[in-house]
């Protein structure tokens, strides 16, 4: 009884093929040349035609058997090219990255290192959803991104956050303010000062900001609450209050504007890397990248 095709037959028949020799053949696949030959012989009759004809002094395709060397190659390259790519798929070299972020996560690190990862794994494709943070973990949950920048995670069980970066807290003060002047701000300012807020519903970083005056005896007047960290700047500039922003969105420098350290330290605006508990090899070598580059890059945004 024949065996039906399987690759096997067509690599030994492509060798057959390329050295017109069943003994160079054999050697060059590392078998001995009776076992190939029956392979053939076997190929030859699950086909029904004779793909070489053999004589004592050489041996040559038949027509049938060049036609057929075409698709054979064709096959054995495809099947090539799948194996090649479920590998680099499977190291996490190649397939697609959607990350989830808002633009004040931008204003730091996040580009470059999403920009340094693409140049060293060139067959991920990596795509950017800015959305709320809010949004980014009903994303997460829907398996519609497979990571988020968030300075604030939530403790879910489904989901597993990585420290990515440290970020520090600072006071945007209209220019004009008499705080401009000073080095530093207190948060009991606040006290007394109206706070330009991100929106308390859909950003938790702005939520726990609000609770943490709380906990230290007043609460904050909220004069304005917006979606995007840009726009904070704008609103203190028009005079509706003062903000408390992250480092690094305070490098968005604005005449109006002075962006002051808070003093002493309260809260901090540290990035996380979150993403499905479920192991990804693309996620893990982009974790292994910011592990990598985050350090000098957020010394070269502080320099700035």
């Amino acid at each position: 009884m024949v065996r039906p095709m399987e690759l096997r037959h067509l690599r030994y028949f492509a060798a057959v093929a390329e050295h017109l020799s069943f003994t160079a053949a054999a050697q060059s696949l590392g078998v001995s040349q009776p076992p190939l030959s029956q392979q053939i012989r076997d190929l030859e009759v699950e086909i029904g035609v004779n793909l070489f004809e053999r004589s004592s002094r050489r041996v040559v395709l038949t027509a049938a058997g060049e036609d057929f060397l075409g698709n054979a190659r064709a096959v054995l390259a495809q099947v090539s090219d799948a194996v090649d790519r479920a590998r680099t798929i499977g190291t996490g070299a190649a397939g697609i990255l959607n990350i989830g972020m808002t633009s004040s996560v931008l204003a730091g690190p996040a580009g470059c290192l999403i920009r340094a990862f693409e140049q060293r794994f060139r067959a991920v494709d990596v795509r950017i959803h800015e959305m709320a943070p809010t949004d980014q973990i009903a994303a997460l949950k829907a398996n519609r991104t497979d990571l988020s920048f968030l300075r604030s995670p939530p403790e879910d069980p489904d989901l597993v956050a990585h420290m990515a970066w440290p970020e520090r807290l600072c006071v945007a003060v209209p220019r004009e303010h008499a705080l401009a002047a000073g080095r530093s701000v207190a948060i009991d300012v606040f006290r007394s000062e109206p706070l330009i807020s991100l929106g308390l519903e859909s950003s938790r970083f702005a939520a726990d900001i609000y609770h943490a005056c709380i906990q230290r005896g007043f609460t904050p007047s909220i004069s304005q609450q917006v979606n995007e960290a840009s726009s904070l700047i704008n609103l203190v500039a028009a005079g509706f209050g003062l903000a408390i922003i992250p480092e690094f969105v305070g490098r968005a420098r604005h005449p109006d504007v002075v962006v002051l350290p808070i003093k002493p330290s309260f809260l901090s605006a540290d990035v996380y890397a979150l993403h499905h508990t479920r192991r990804n090899p693309v996620i893990d070598n982009f974790l292994a990248l910011i592990r990598e580059e985050a350090p000098g890059l957020i010394a070269r945004f502080q320099k700035r």
